[in-house]
């Protein structure tokens, strides 16, 4: 694509519709269209994640209705690779921005040399804990190792009848990044008709042996999150600590807000000092191949998530972790103090972590490795039973599935 086509449609009155989950996203399309003022870009929340993908699905479909740009998870961006539905970015100048972004993200929009998505924001993991709980018993700062912090479970049991966290049986958040962190890569997809399952190898049992023993001692609970009882928990004290995604800091300061000065932030604890950072997910922009302007559509899908005066915005004011290297180094940004968390400038630790992500892929039928772990592992969590048992449950579903579907299943 050239300069002058991209500038020529730039400048030709243009209506695009985007779909998108964010209340504040508004922000962002009027920055855009003050600097391309004959692109008017109407946005639709229809709603959040597979609500959302559901009516893509739809419209596709259905040949009609269907929006120009979209929001998707970045887990589920396979799944519309391989449904043919995405528009490739690459020779729309979105190669040129591979520099732009963290390696542990931009693997997740990517198949080959083809670009199938902009990362917008991203979950790097971390913990968010109770200083003030810690101290009770008698812990100063948090573990940074998984056997310092099996032996600091027990000891904030017994002494302020905390669990040390909350195990939620939840694939994305929970599980999925305990087991990359552990070395185990869940999956792959070559972008085309094969993949490749591993979620019950040895290095997964290991990691889920380390949780079940905590579990089966009562020393970590099993609510389900996002709940009542879970919201309670984090304002209660039920909980000395979360492991979190970037987003967490400014979601709890709002769950529990009467808690503001008492947490603190830290790197998950380690296996060894090989052990990575993992991420639980994020979202992106992704150009549908039914657009009647792809050239304005990807030239947005671009914009909004690399130029600075909108990745900021995305960063300060709408509560987005940055995919984009030009905030995660502004000092805007990076030097914040958070009275909640103490002083502390959490964003520079979410940050730091954001550096060493590795590369994270996923199945293109992500619902499904979703549901079926509700029935599998999720079940043996929940019952505080197998969880061995459980990854092999959930890694026969996956397997059986993927088959099912047409797919070459390693």
């Amino acid at each position: 694509m050239s300069q002058s086509e991209i500038d020529k449609a730039l400048k030709t009155p243009t209506t695009l519709t985007f779909w998108s989950w964010l209340p504040d996203i508004q922000k962002n399309i009027d920055l855009f269209e003050k600097q391309y003022p004959a692109i008017k870009v109407n946005v639709e929340n229809v709603g959040n994640g597979p609500a959302e993908f559901t009516k893509i699905r739809t419209a596709l479909k259905a040949g009609k209705g269907a929006p120009d740009v979209v929001q998707l998870s970045t887990s589920f961006v396979s799944s519309f690779v391989a449904t043919n539905s995405l528009l490739d970015l690459a020779p729309y100048g979105a190669d040129k921005l591979k520099g732009d972004y963290l390696p542990g993200m931009w693997s997740q929009i990517v198949s080959g040399q083809q670009i199938f998505a902009i990362p917008q924001d991203w979950g790097p993991v971390g913990t968010l804990y109770r200083n003030d709980i810690l101290a009770k018993a008698g812990i100063s700062g948090f573990p940074t190792t998984w056997d310092e912090y099996a032996t600091d479970a027990a000891a904030v049991k017994a002494k302020t009848g905390s669990y040390i966290t909350n195990f939620a049986p939840d694939p994305e958040i929970q599980v999925i990044p305990v087991l990359e962190q552990a070395g185990v890569q869940p999956f792959s997809y070559d972008g085309k008709k094969t993949v490749t399952v591993d979620v019950n190898s040895d290095k997964a049992k290991q990691a889920l042996s380390y949780w079940q023993k905590l579990i089966q001692s009562n020393l970590v609970s099993v609510d389900p999150d996002f709940t009542d009882q879970w919201y309670q928990g984090l304002a209660s004290g039920r909980y000395a600590s979360w492991m979190a995604a970037a987003w967490g800091p400014l979601f709890l300061q709002g769950t529990a807000k009467d808690t503001s000065g008492k947490w603190r932030a830290a790197e998950l604890p380690k296996w060894s000092d090989a052990t990575p950072s993992v991420d639980a997910g994020g979202s992106s922009n992704a150009v549908l191949k039914t657009t009647k302007n792809p050239i304005a559509a990807a030239e947005f899908a671009k914009w909004i998530n690399n130029d600075k005066s909108s990745t900021l915005v995305f960063a300060t004011q709408e509560s987005l972790f940055p995919t984009a290297k030009n905030v995660l180094t502004d000092p805007q940004f990076v030097e914040q103090k958070s009275a909640f968390f103490g002083g502390q400038q959490v964003n520079k630790l979410f940050g730091q972590i954001s550096q060493t992500i590795g590369v994270d892929q996923h199945l293109p039928y992500m619902d499904f490795v979703d549901s079926s772990f509700n029935d599998t592992l999720g079940k043996a969590i929940a019952a505080k039973g197998d969880l061995s048992a459980g990854l092999d449950a959930w890694q026969k579903a996956l397997v059986d599935y993927g088959k099912q579907q047409g797919f070459t299943v390693k």
